[in-house]
């Protein structure tokens, strides 16, 4: 017998248009929608303002007294609760400020800030106006900021004096000065939030000072905008060295955040959702600031680590101290507590409070972390998958249709919406469990990007010329028996060894069971007799040691039981950390080319320049 989710799915992929109509009136309308999808666009007769859907409709359904946003920082040991009631004065008032430096429909605002409140009020504000935000990650280089600076041209800048984590300050200013130096877009004005901790050093000519810009503003109303009209872009790193701005509509994105809110995650309004990202990444857009909102949910603003800020306990405090109902983060952030606390003493010492559920995402979830963090909390770990671009999830176990039973190693099944299949390089529909590209079935559902900004042929180029009648993820995996869909790895990760098509995913897996390692990565690197062999790198858990011969000894028996002989894995390194992005993501394309031999510049969003040195060191003597 069909459960809620199979129904549901039928329904989403046998008439989308009715489907997403129908899902569409949770939302407030200025002009209700009648049209789906018109072939190129969802909702493309609807109109409406984004942030009075996340803020404006909940004070006027009476309840504007509950608790909108939590500010919780570590680092500046401060906390602090927003009403609804306090949003809307907070960013009808910062729209005015804006409004008054001359910000006004369609122009772009960029807000380079760490997580801080007046950040959330700025994006929440430029929707309020029908501006477009771009955010860019705090203390992102200058010369990344420049290029978004060019690529967006925005009307003003909004930033802060500094961001701050543990053991070190981050001076923007300096960083935001040298990025408009550089821009060939000249921005006339920058308003800058002045920190106690650090105030920045402000230009009469061209810096105002938030605090007393905000203090004049009057409250400004919301702007009507059209369904296709762009909420934000998010800029994504390109293989052109150009960052490829990623555009999310209104419409579409309202409905499908909402949607996703109740039906994937499982929230209902008054709820607590916390999301432990940045707003400098998709998540943070999605499910830190807009989904949760939308839904009337609770959501927290994290200004910390999951160690160091103080201790691995951070998370479960915040769970605990928040009444926290369903909780996100990276399978990374996982694993450094898991590296940090092993026996998950924090847990059983200090309990989860009302935790229902535990989603991961941004990266491959490893079976023995998702095995972890189940035992210690026992409690569903949900795996799924999406992308800066997809904008939502696309594939999960839906929490709130349902289903809790999860595959370690599977994000699940597609969300209703996504149409998903494995296809080889001539288009073909593989069978189950045969690794080949994933791809989604145009058109994808609502909240999907519509193009990049200004660069229409290069989204076609990029993500629909691939496979003719699909979107393109970019990632490869198989669909098993039971229709779960399994990532592997990126497209680029999957390995030629003497004409087998393998997965280093795959074998990350197999790795990541030893139980001395807390976590690793496996690269394909060359081979004069096979074409590839797979090497790994792998980090010991905090008090573990294990002579790296045994260690290479132990690994490669496991590989060979595990997927056999054909996988050719011979070689291991121990290393102290892996190179990664600030949103944690393993820069393994970066580790590929210095396993080459390639002189490899630091990647403007490695977190940890030091890593790509342990990665050179090691290879150093066979390489």
């Amino acid at each position: 017998m069909a459960d809620k989710y199979d129904l549901v799915y039928q329904e989403s992929v046998s008439n989308p248009s009715a489907f997403w109509l129908k899902a569409a009136q949770n939302i407030d309308w200025i002009k209700e929608p009648k049209i789906g999808h018109d072939g190129n666009a969802w909702f493309p007769d609807g109109e409406l303002n984004t942030c009075y859907n996340a803020i404006d409709r909940h004070v006027e359904a009476g309840r504007g007294n509950s608790v909108a946003l939590i500010y919780d920082s570590p680092v500046t040991n401060t906390v602090k609760k927003y009403s609804f009631f306090d949003l809307l004065e907070r960013v009808s008032k910062t729209a005015g400020m804006l409004a008054s430096n001359g910000v006004k429909k369609g122009d772009r605002v960029i807000i380079y800030m760490p997580m801080v409140p007046e950040a959330i009020f700025a994006m929440l504000a430029c929707a309020r106006l029908g501006a477009i935000h771009s955010v860019v990650f705090g203390g992102f280089a200058p010369a990344e900021l420049a290029k978004r600076i060019d690529d967006a041209k925005p009307t003003l800048i909004l930033t802060a004096s500094c961001g701050i984590e543990p053991g070190r300050l981050v001076e923007y200013k300096p960083l935001l000065d040298n990025a408009r130096h550089l821009a060939v877009h000249k921005v006339d004005k920058a308003i800058v939030l002045q920190r106690e901790v650090h105030p920045a050093h402000l230009d009469a000519q061209n810096d105002l000072n938030w605090a007393h810009e905000y203090n004049k503003a009057a409250p400004h109303n919301c702007v009507t905008v059209k369904s296709t009209d762009p909420l934000y872009i998010l800029y994504t790193s390109g293989t052109t060295g150009i960052p490829k701005g990623v555009v999310r509509d209104n419409g579409g994105h309202a409905v499908a955040l909402n949607w996703s809110m109740e039906n994937v995650y499982g929230m209902q309004p008054n709820e607590a959702f916390w999301a432990a990202s940045d707003i400098g990444w998709v998540v943070g857009h999605s499910y830190i600031v807009y989904g949760p909102l939308i839904r009337g949910c609770t959501t927290i603003v994290f200004e910390g680590k999951p160690v160091g800020t103080p201790n691995a306990g951070t998370f479960w405090r915040i769970i605990r101290d928040y009444n926290v109902d369903v909780f996100f983060t990276a399978p990374t952030a996982i694993r450094a507590v898991r590296r940090d606390d092993p026996e998950g003493s924090f847990i059983a010492n200090e309990g989860i409070g009302k935790l229902r559920a535990l989603f991961l995402a941004g990266e491959r979830a490893d079976p023995e972390t998702v095995k972890w963090a189940q035992e210690n909390l026992k409690k569903p770990v949900i795996d799924h998958w999406w992308q800066t671009e997809i904008g939502w999830p696309a594939m999960a176990t839906c929490l709130g249709l349902g289903r809790t039973e999860t595959l370690a190693g599977s994000a699940g099944h597609p969300v209703p919406g996504f149409i998903i299949k494995v296809l080889d390089e001539d288009h073909n529909e593989l069978a189950a469990d045969e690794i080949g590209e994933i791809a989604i079935k145009m058109p994808m559902p609502p909240g999907c990007l519509p193009t990049l900004w200004q660069r229409h042929d290069h989204f076609v180029a990029s993500y629909l010329e691939r496979h003719p009648g699909f979107y393109t993820a970019g990632d490869a995996g198989t669909i098993d028996t039971n229709g779960r869909v399994h990532v592997m790895s990126r497209i680029d990760d999957i390995i030629n060894v003497a004409g087998h098509r393998l997965s280093t995913g795959q074998m990350e897996q197999v790795v990541a069971q030893h139980p001395a390692v807390a976590e690793c990565a496996v690269i394909g690197v060359p081979d004069e007799l096979k074409g590839e062999h797979p090497l790994a790198f792998v980090v010991l858990k905090n008090g573990h040691y294990v002579e790296p011969g045994v260690l290479v000894h132990e690994l490669i028996a496991a590989v060979r039981k595990e997927i056999g002989p054909v996988a050719a894995f011979k070689d291991a390194h121990v290393v102290e950390k892996l190179p990664k992005t600030r949103s944690g993501k393993i820069l393994r394309a970066t580790m590929r080319k210095i396993a080459s031999g390639e002189n490899v510049p630091v990647p403007p969003t490695i977190e940890d320049p030091d890593a790509l040195r342990y990665i050179k060191e090691a290879m150093g003597h066979e390489y």
